[in-house]
This record gives structure tokens, sequence and C-alpha cells, in this order.
């Protein structure tokens, strides 16, 4: 089954990995996936991530954080979509709970946090929001 939308998925696989309290889960590994992963654990969302050979084919596998029993991420949701993509300059980028939450954007620089993205003054497509 081929997917619309990869990134989507693995926000999708996160949230449920959540609710469901587990220490890990699986997703499908992609350059754009791990660059996202990246600026997560670099943010603090998620305890980190590695490749995982053990499969037909690779994957990623995400560790999740907790604080206190509760989710790291309360809300993340997907902004740009396959069928509305969603573009924001450097001075227009959203802000997310007040400064709270990060937006995730891919900027010609590289996939960067809102605030990465404002500092070197670089606008590009808004992925996905976390908080």
């Amino acid at each position: 089954m081929a997917l619309t939308d990869p990134l989507g998925d693995m926000l999708t696989r996160i949230r449920n990995g959540q609710q469901a309290k587990k220490d890990s889960v699986l997703s499908p590994a992609s350059k754009l996936r791990a660059n996202v992963l990246e600026v997560l654990q670099r943010e603090g969302y998620i305890r980190g991530y590695s490749e995982d050979d053990s499969g037909k084919h690779k994957a990623l596998r995400i560790e999740l954080k907790y604080f206190e029993g509760e989710p790291a991420i309360k809300h993340v949701a997907r902004v740009s979509k396959p069928g509305r993509r969603v573009y924001s300059g450097s001075k227009d980028l959203p802000n997310v709970r007040n400064g709270l939450g990060i937006t995730i954007v891919s900027t010609p620089r590289g996939v960067l946090s809102d605030n990465e993205a404002r500092s070197e003054n670089v606008g590009g497509e808004v992925l996905a929001e976390v908080f």
C-alpha cells in the first residue's frame, strides 16, 4: 500500500504510541523523517531515534519521552499536506502557543524549528506543529 503522506503517517504513529504509553515506535526510514526526528530530539520532545535494520526494509525506532507519566508531546499536527502545501517567510512563521511549542519548517538550509529558521532568516514549507 502506497502512502500519500509519509510524514503524516510518522506523526500519527508517534501520537498513537504515546496514547498507548509505548516506550518506542517504528516508522519506515527516509531522510525527511530522520531530519524531522532530529529537530524533535534537539527540542526535547523525544528521547532519541535510531535506524533499525532487523526487518526487510530500513526503519526508524523512535524512543518516546514522558514526564511524570504524561507524554512530552501534547499535540502534534501536520500543517502542510499533500493536497494543500503551506509556505511561510521567515517573518511570517507561525507562533505555536506563544512560543511554548514549535513549528517544524523545511528550508533551503534543511529542516529547522521555527526559532532556528527565524534566527537564520529563512522561510520554507511549514511541515508540522508540536507542543
